[in-house]
């Protein structure tokens, strides 16, 4: 099934159902897409204007990488599902027999190190995106500045939805090494990216709080 072709009213209702997918780790990737489409949007209403045409082609640039990035946010929709549901057949298999454990657990392994590969890769593009999202509210049309805010605090969503993802996976790694090396990763991206998440949130709540005390 894919998620990411879904009508949104189909895709909601399935979610709030009792099937485990979709769940946190694709949904985090479709809020990804979102906050990333609505900086994509600030900089379709900055291009071919008069008044931006110096910033028009670094503009044009941002687009073109956010729209390849929205591609892959949209696979990672689909990815995550189709990652996890072998984990939990795999959490079926029979272990009756020394031989049926030890392959059950082989077998768990491998999906724990699948399943959690998809939301490390959901914090790497929401990374990705708001370094883009900040040249979308830096340059972009002022007109449209609310977007750029709500693109920034999607994305930090998403980042944080996703570790919450990579961290109930590698909690049941045996391969203790490799959780770490994930953890780390997990570390580095939301040291990283919730600040800047944060600052072009922040920048873009005061200009428009400080406007309104102007009024």
């Amino acid at each position: 099934m894919e998620f990411s072709t879904m009508k949104i009213n189909e895709y909601i209702e399935k979610l709030s159902s009792k099937s485990a997918v979709p769940g946190g780790g694709g949904t985090s990737a479709l809020v990804g897409a979102l906050g990333l489409a609505l900086g994509q949007m600030v900089g379709s209403l900055t291009v071919g204007k008069e008044k931006f045409q110096d910033v028009e082609p670094e503009m044009l640039d941002i687009m073109k990488k956010s729209e390849e990035l929205l591609e892959v946010f949209s696979h990672l929709i689909d990815m995550d599902p189709e990652a996890f549901e072998p984990l939990m057949q795999a959490y079926k298999l029979p272990q009756g027999t020394p031989e049926e454990r030890a392959q059950r657990e082989e077998t768990i392994e491998k999906c724990l190190h699948d399943a959690a590969a998809v939301p490390i890769e959901v914090m790497y593009c929401c990374s990705q995106a708001l370094d883009f999202i900040k040249v979308f509210a830096d340059k972009g049309n002022p007109q449209a500045i609310s977007d750029a805010g709500c693109a920034a605090a999607m994305c930090k969503a998403a980042l944080e939805s996703a570790a919450l993802n990579v961290y109930v996976n590698t909690r049941y790694m045996k391969d203790r090494e490799y959780a770490h090396q994930l953890s780390v990763r997990v570390g580095r991206y939301i040291a990283g990216s919730i600040d800047k998440a944060d600052a072009i949130y922040d920048k873009i709540y005061g200009r428009l709080l400080r406007a309104n005390y102007q009024e």
